[in-house]
């Protein structure tokens, strides 16, 4: 068969042209960040701001559609559809509810969009990637400085601690939990109690923890409670109830409320884990998915390619190197009002 250089030239136009809209798609395309609640100030303070800046820089024609479900299943996935139909090509999701997210990236890689799961993990169906910090990892974590601490104080063998979960339908905070249990395991100490907190409400671990006060009151001795929302609402059970001081309470997030009650002692730690970070990894695999290119895989969780970061533990030891030295808060939003003469003390302030 004889090939004129007509046929070639025009293979080559062809060529050039299929690369040329597939640039121009990637740098004019739709990514949307689809984040589950409003429970935490995270997603629009630290999770939404890191990824859109980082799009920036890496795509700066892209769009970024931004939506949360306020903790509402039905609406998440109004969302979903709605971004479908915008036509994003990338869709990074935090799903309030694990299970029922699987319904979604089936829908969305049947029409050949790219689902990164985000923070909470989809088990029952592989997404094309995954980006959170170790959750079990988290867990194990502030439940074994609890340990360590509660050890040091001198408090006995056998005393009884109550355990705060997140969400049940929130495969990350089941992670969580397994990992608070892991790090209890072993360490002297009983549960008393253990709660799974719907929606990561405050208010719901509050109430909670204000009838387990009344049912073993002093016998309490410390709270491992997954996140600073839940381990707020512990504390302020304990407030309300009149108990001073307050049992070392643990949390997660490192939210400024957080850190205000670790320099007050009212909490005992947190976990410093920007999410910037995450998000802007998201951002990077986003991007190597409009580009045609598969981004490389850290580890696999649930079957799907993954990269987990590694958190820290903050307590009133190491909160100023951990927060203040590195930048991730100012002392001027926290050292205020009460505060102000404990971030004396720790030197956060002269």
């Amino acid at each position: 068969m004889k090939t004129s250089h007509k046929t070639f030239t025009a293979i080559g136009a062809l060529a050039l042209a299929l690369m040329s809209s597939a640039a121009w798609a990637q740098e004019d395309a739709t990514v949307a960040f689809l984040m589950p609640d409003q429970a935490s100030t995270r997603y629009e303070q630290h999770d939404y701001p890191g990824f859109k800046a980082e799009m920036d820089k890496l795509c700066p024609k892209c769009t970024v559609v931004y939506q949360n479900a306020n903790a509402d299943v039905a609406l998440q996935q109004q969302q979903f559809n709605s971004v479908i139909a915008q036509g994003a090509k990338v869709i990074v999701l935090d799903p309030v509810d694990s299970a029922a997210a699987a319904g979604l990236v089936t829908l969305a890689q049947s029409q050949g969009i790219k689902v990164i799961a985000y923070d909470r993990p989809i088990p029952n169906k592989p997404a094309d990637y995954y980006v959170s910090f170790d959750n079990e990892g988290i867990g194990k974590a502030i439940a074994e400085s609890l340990v360590q601490h509660m050890k040091k104080s001198g408090v006995p063998e056998g005393s009884g601690v109550l355990q705060i979960n997140g969400s049940p339908t929130d495969a990350a905070a089941g992670l969580i939990r397994d990992g608070i249990h892991k790090g209890l395991e072993g360490s002297g100490f009983k549960t008393l109690a253990e709660f799974d907190t719907p929606d990561w409400a405050p208010p719901k671990a509050q109430e909670w923890t204000a009838g387990q006060i009344t049912r073993f009151g002093a016998d309490i001795k410390g709270v491992v409670a997954a996140n600073d929302g839940t381990g707020g609402g512990a504390v302020a059970a304990f407030k309300a109830a009149g108990v001073n001081p307050v049992p070392p309470v643990t949390g997660n997030d490192a939210t400024i409320a957080a850190l205000q009650l670790i320099i007050s002692g009212d909490q005992y730690n947190t976990i410093s884990k920007p999410s910037e970070i995450v998000a802007a990894a998201a951002a990077n695999v986003a991007v190597k998915f409009l580009k045609g290119e598969t981004p490389e895989a850290k580890t696999t969780l649930y079957d799907t390619p993954s990269e987990l970061f590694v958190p820290a533990v903050v307590t009133s030891e190491n909160i100023k190197a951990e927060i203040f030295d590195k930048g991730i808060q100012k002392p001027e939003e926290i050292c205020t009002g009460e505060y102000a003469e404990g971030c004396k003390k720790l030197g956060i302030t002269q």
